[in-house]
C-alpha cells in the first residue's frame, strides 16, 4: 500500500500506482535502499541548501512550520519536506516556498521509479528520493527536513552535514519499529545527531534524556537542551526565550494550544544555534504570528462539511498527543459542551487516544473513514464505552457531525487520514 496516496492529476496518479506496484507493503527502516537509489541519481542529498533536520514523536511537524515561517520572514527561499500529506501528495514537497506542481511531480516520480526497479524502495524512500532530487535542482536558501519515522534509520538521515538538528517531544508511537520504551525510542530519534553539528532538544523524561546525552556524546554532537543551554517560558501573552546569546520577548504562537509554545521555542533555539543562514530577531517574532500548520488544533472555516458551527480539527493519533489536545480544547470551547468525532487506525492505541477525554467531552461520535486500516465505528465506540465515555457509532463523518448539537463545540480528531478527508470535504485543501 503506497501510503494511501491519490491524485486527481492523471500523470501523478499513474506514477503513484506504479510506485504501489513496485514497493512492498508497510513501512521499512534502513538506509541501504535509499542510499543505493540516491547514488544512481547522482547523490542529490550531497547538494542541498543548509538543512534543518527535525525528529520527534509529537510536534516535529509544527516545529518545521515555525522554522519555515521564520526563515521566510527573514526573506529566505525555503524548501520543505514533511509527511504525511493531508489531501494532496504535493503537500510533502515544497520548493522555494510553493508546493510542487503536478507536472513537475509526475516527471520527478517517473525519473525516480525508472531508477528503482531492482531496489524496490518503500513508498517513503521513493518520496524522499524525489524530494532530494528536486531540492538539489531548484535553488533555495534553506531546507526544512522532517524525519518520517524514528531518525537513525529514517530515509532522511542520509544527509550527512545538516546545519542543525532538533528533537521535539518524545512519546510512544510506532513501537513495532522503534521500541516499546521511551528509552529505546530516544536512541532512534537521537540517531540524527552528527559530529560537530548542534543537536537541539526539548526537555525530555529522565531515562530518555540520558540516552540523548549518551548518543550525542558518542557522535560528538554539541547538545543544547531546553532547561540547560536554553530556556523558554510563557509569561502572560508573551513567550520569553533565553540562551547564551541573550533574551527574546516574542508574541505567543498563532497555533493554538500551550504545547505550541514549546515547538516554537525549539525552532527558535535551532535557528539561534546554527550559523549557515542569517535570521533576525524581528523574523523570529513575525514567525510566531504568521505560522500556519493545518490539522493541528485548526479552527475550521465555515464550509460545506461543518456549516457555520464552531469546529476544530486535529490529527494527533497517540496518547501523548491526545493528552495535549484534551487540555487545549477546553479553553477554546469557552464553557460549551464538547462533542468529539473520532476515527483511528487499527495500528494505533485507541484506548490511549480516547482516555484523556474522560471528563472533557460530553459525547464521543465514533466513525470509520476511507482507509483500509481504519478501525470500525462499532469497535471504536466500544473502546470508548469501556473507558466510561458516552459514545455512539456513527454511520459516516457527515452523519456524525449532523448529530452534534449546533450549540456544542465540535472537535474532529484521531487520524491524519481522517483530517485530510475533513479538509477536502470542507473545501480547505492546504496550499
Amino acid at each position: 500500500m503506497a501510503d494511501f496516496a491519490r491524485s486527481d492529476h492523471p500523470g501523478v496518479a499513474a506514477q503513484l500506482a506504479r510506485l504501489e506496484a513496485l514497493s512492498p507493503g508497510g513501512d521499512r527502516l534502513g538506509l541501504e535502499r535509499i542510499t543505493a537509489l540516491l547514488h544512481r541519481l547522482g547523490d542529490p542529498q550531497d547538494h542541498l541548501p543548509p538543512v534543518f533536520h527535525v525528529a520527534g514523536t509529537n510536534g516535529k511537524g509544527s516545529t518545521c512550520a515555525f522554522l519555515r515561517a521564520a526563515l521566510e520572514a527573514a526573506g529566505h527561499r525555503v524548501h520543505v519536506f514533511t509527511s504525511p500529506h493531508l489531501v494532496r501528495f504535493n503537500e510533502r514537497i515544497r520548493l522555494a516556498g510553493r508546493l510542487i506542481e503536478d507536472e513537475a511531480l509526475a516527471a520527478l516520480l517517473e525519473e525516480i521509479l525508472d531508477a528503482s526497479d531492482d531496489i524496490a524502495p518503500s513508498f517513503f524512500e521513493a518520496t524522499a528520493a524525489a524530494a532530494f532530487l528536486a531540492f538539489a535542482r531548484i535553488p533555495a536558501d534553506a531546507l526544512v527536513l522532517e524525519v518520517g519515522m524514528g531518525g537513525r534509520l529514517d530515509a532522511t538521515n542520509v544527509v550527512e552535514r545538516p546545519a542543525v538538528t532538533g528533537i521535539a517531544a518524545l512519546g510512544l508511537d510506532h513501537q513495532q519499529w522503534l521500541g516499546t520504551t521511551l528509552t529505546e525510542i530516544a536512541v532512534e530519534k537521537a540517531g540524527i545527531a552528527k559530529p560537530g553539528i548542534p543537536l537541539v532538544t526539548l526537555a525530555q523524561p529522565g531515562a530518555a534524556a540520558a540516552q540523548l546525552r549518551e548518543v550525542a556524546a558518542l557522535r560528538n554532537a554539541p547538545l543544547l537542551r531546553r532547561g540547560r543551554e536554553w530556556h523558554s517560558a510563557l509569561a502572560g501573552d508573551r513567550l520569553h526565550y533565553s540562551d547564551a546569546q541573550g533574551s527574546l520577548d516574542l508574541p505567543l504562537p498563532a497555533l493554538p494550544g500551550p504545547h505550541q509554545a514549546d515547538n516554537a521555542a525549539l525552532a527558535v533555539a535551532m535557528l539561534r544555534h546554527q550559523d549557515a543562514v542569517s535570521i533576525s530577531d524581528a523574523a523570529l517574532a513575525r514567525a510566531m504570528t504568521e505560522v500556519r500548520w493545518p490539522a493541528r488544533l485548526q479552527r475550521l472555516r465555515p464550509g460545506p462539511l461543518i456549516g457555520t458551527r464552531d469546529a476544530w480539527l486535529d490529527g494527533g493519533h497517540n496518547a501523548q498527543a491526545a493528552e495535549l489536545l484534551a487540555r487545549s480544547i477546553a479553553p477554546l470551547a469557552a464553557g460549551r459542551p464538547i462533542h468529539l468525532v473520532v476515527g483511528a487506525l487499527t495500528t494505533k492505541d485507541a484506548a490511549g487516544l480516547l482516555a484523556p477525554f474522560r471528563g472533557v467531552v460530553e459525547q464521543v461520535h465514533a466513525i470509520g473513514f476511507d482507509h483500509p486500516l481504519a478501525m470500525t465505528a462499532a469497535d471504536l465506540a466500544a473502546t470508548a464505552t469501556a473507558l466510561g465515555l458516552p459514545a455512539e457509532p456513527g454511520h459516516d463523518l457527515q452523519a456524525a457531525i449532523a448529530n452534534v448539537p449546533p450549540t456544542a463545540a465540535l472537535l474532529i480528531a484521531g487520524s491524519l487520514y481522517l483530517a485530510g478527508e475533513v479538509l477536502a470535504l470542507n473545501d480547505e485543501v492546504p496550499d
